[in-house]
């Protein structure tokens, strides 16, 4: 078995081998629109897990989304290809899996990498679609970029939007484990005022006068709007706390049995922040509880975009994703937030709604992947795909077909990849699993704490499962010319600096770059 657990080294310079001389993108994205010019409105949010009322939870509420899943086709088992926000969005607007693109990190710009990549925004755009981004849909520092571009891939919009709201400007009111750091450290804020006065406030705002624009010129749009919240700092206005009791949540205990079970580079991964291992039961509740917060403030950010689709008459050629970019632990193996490759963080939520076939509440239970995104959204557009994207269109899925499932969702971190099946997950790290493996029954033990490696009787069933890794792997290589020039050596940017303190005039230092 060769699994992409060594992506970073020896399937990279395959690709990059095959990719020598290699000619620009795809012509064949040049074909005619089709299909009516149907609109897309694509709604992401930032580190938000499954933890919604479509998907099973009973305590946080997200009534608007809920809605909308009545409406669309609920993907309950769709996996991002990497649990951090930079690679995994780098990813679902390529339709490449990160080693193919050689994007494992936060802060990397993707044309320094891919210049002649066709990301999924700029394919409509290339076809008479008016391309609009408004918020974080590639790569920001979160919050450290807010107001700023980021990481934006210019290329793919003809306009762009970066609001900055007080969630910003108020960062010096911010709890957190580590005072003065944000983005990457469990911080929170139970904050005054409007909605309509914090970023994804003025996100929806934006969002919402888009659409009463395109009603009125009737111009086909790809319309991108990418949310902050969940991410950290959790920031939302104190009605949305107070949707919850504190000490109502529940967090699971760290079981130290099962942390023996794992491989050396598992246990790293849900051991590497100090400051976030065995948190008082308190604090514990209260950093879940502005969790839940702001997932229910998006909610209703999402809410009002919405009820703009419905009201501007939009909503009847308009198809509608919604997603996140990966998913979050909240105590969960001991661990908080992303970066493993356990379900927390590999599982996110996915909603298709497509206005043109009626549906009441589809459930696909098969696993699927963000970089299926691509191609389904061109198919229903009629929009040719790229040879490149890796991605497989889901439309048959939506459609209820019979079809083939793929072999399975396949999700990398670090030395690390993973494949979720329908009934198990199989974890490989270093190369043939030198470093370790994990095989999960997900029937008996959807938790995923008894590692069925250790347990006798298993073999053919990793066997099994071995061969369909290595299947999923090999399909991603090597890569046809048409995505023109690679550069897989691209450092990182550098941190954005932090605000300034009320009343001080010097900048919060860092004594090292901070966890993303």
């Amino acid at each position: 078995m060769t699994p992409r657990s060594q992506h970073v080294g020896g399937l990279l310079a395959v690709a990059w081998a095959c990719l020598v001389g290699c000619t620009p993108a795809d012509p064949a994205v040049e074909s005619d629109l089709t299909n009516d010019q149907v609109n897309v409105l694509f709604l992401v949010a930032d580190d938000l897990n499954c933890s919604l009322g479509f998907l099973g939870d009973t305590m946080v509420q997200t009534p608007h989304l809920d809605a909308l899943a009545q409406k669309a086709v609920v993907f309950e088992q769709a996996h991002c290809q990497y649990p951090l926000c930079g690679p995994s969005r780098a990813s679902f607007m390529t339709g490449m899996y990160p080693s193919q693109s050689g994007i494992t990190q936060n802060r990397v710009m993707l044309r320094s990498v891919m210049p002649d990549v066709v990301t999924l925004a700029q394919g409509f755009r290339r076809h008479g679609h008016r391309s609009v981004r408004v918020g974080k849909i590639f790569h920001y520092d979160n919050p450290g970029d807010i107001g700023t571009s980021g990481h934006d891939d210019n290329p793919s919009w003809d306009e762009t939007y970066n609001p900055r709201g007080r969630d910003k400007e108020e960062e010096h009111l911010i709890q957190s484990l580590v005072p003065g750091k944000f983005g990457g450290t469990l911080s929170w804020l139970a904050s005054e005022g409007k909605d309509e006065e914090y970023t994804d406030g003025m996100v929806a705002t934006q969002v919402v006068q888009e659409l009463e624009r395109f009603s009125n010129s009737g111009e086909p749009f790809f319309l991108a709007a990418g949310f902050f919240r969940p991410h950290t700092p959790f920031v939302a206005p104190r009605p949305y706390f107070e949707l919850y009791d504190s000490d109502a949540m529940v967090v699971p205990a760290a079981d130290p049995n099962e942390l023996v079970q794992l491989p050396l580079p598992a246990q790293k991964s849900i051991r590497a922040k100090k400051v976030q291992r065995n948190l008082p039961s308190g604090r514990a509740k209260e950093i879940k509880q502005a969790y839940c917060a702001s997932i229910s403030f998006v909610d209703a950010q999402i809410g009002r975009v919405l009820e703009a689709l419905r009201s501007t008459g939009l909503a009847k050629n308009t198809v509608v994703v919604f997603l996140s970019d990966h998913g979050y632990h909240l105590g969960e193996h001991g661990h908080w937030q992303k970066q493993t490759l356990f379900e927390e963080a590999t599982r996110v939520p996915l909603l298709i709604v497509d206005p043109r076939y009626e549906t009441t509440n589809v459930r696909v239970a098969q696993p699927v992947e963000l970089v299926d995104l691509y191609p389904t959204l061109n198919d229903l557009a009629g929009i040719s795909t790229p040879k490149y994207v890796a991605g497989k269109s889901l439309v048959p899925r939506m459609r209820e077909e019979e079809v083939d499932t793929g072999g399975g969702a396949l999700t990398e971190w670090g030395q690390g990849v993973s494949l979720r099946t329908a009934h198990h997950r199989l974890t490989v790290w270093g190369k043939d699993g030198d470093l370790g493996m994990e095989l999960y029954d997900h029937q008996k033990d959807p938790r995923e704490t008894i590692n069925l490696l250790l347990v006798p009787g298993h073999e053919e069933l990793l066997d099994s499962l071995s061969r369909l890794m290595e299947v999923k792997t090999g399909a991603t290589l090597p890569l046809p010319p048409s995505i023109g020039r690679l550069n897989l050596e691209v450092p990182p940017m550098p941190w954005s600096p932090p605000l300034f303190r009320d009343g001080e005039d010097t900048p919060l230092l860092r004594s090292t770059p901070p966890t993303p």
